[in-house]
């Protein structure tokens, strides 16, 4: 299977994840940081350090831009809903963030739509379905065969209109 469009992370990060959260993930996050450190990854805390409120692009714009830029093969974003990170790392090429309730989503977009950047919702899961979520997420290889054509589809290429 020929790879699509999108860079290859470098041979020397696969076990680097980089985090990060706004004030609302930031709890999850913490307890998220060790548990991914015991499955063997390198974990990149992006921020925020702190409960106190803060503004979710400031987090998720580091994080979007090193797995566009292939320096990272995946990374994990946290904030109340998982919407506003989502919006922003979408807007990065080669990102594809879905945000994931579940551990059967966390798999099906890995399985299907390739996805790189893992969006959680930590205002509406407990830390167990968190973990949960995380592990399907990482253990999921992309299905490749008819789901290539289809993620190779999803960048914007001249007028999208």
């Amino acid at each position: 299977m020929a790879p699509g469009p999108w860079p290859l992370a470098p041979l020397n990060m696969p076990n680097t994840i980089p985090i990060a959260s706004d004030h609302a993930g930031f709890e999850l996050k913490q307890r998220l940081i060790p548990v991914l450190r015991s499955l063997g990854y390198e974990v990149e805390d992006l921020g925020t350090d702190t409960a106190a409120s803060s503004d979710y692009p400031d987090y998720a714009h580091p994080l979007a831009q090193r797995v566009s830029r292939g320096e990272v093969e995946r990374g994990i974003l946290l904030c109340g809903t998982g919407l506003g990170m989502s919006y922003v790392a979408n807007r990065y090429p080669n990102v594809r963030a879905p945000v994931v309730w579940s551990p059967e989503i966390a798999e099906l977009s890995r399985k299907h739509n390739d996805a790189n950047v893992l969006v959680l919702p930590a205002r509406f899961l407990t830390e167990d379905q968190a973990i949960e979520i995380v592990k399907r997420f990482l253990d999921t290889p992309f299905e490749g065969g008819r789901h290539v054509r289809r993620v190779d589809k999803i960048e914007v290429h001249g007028d999208a209109r």
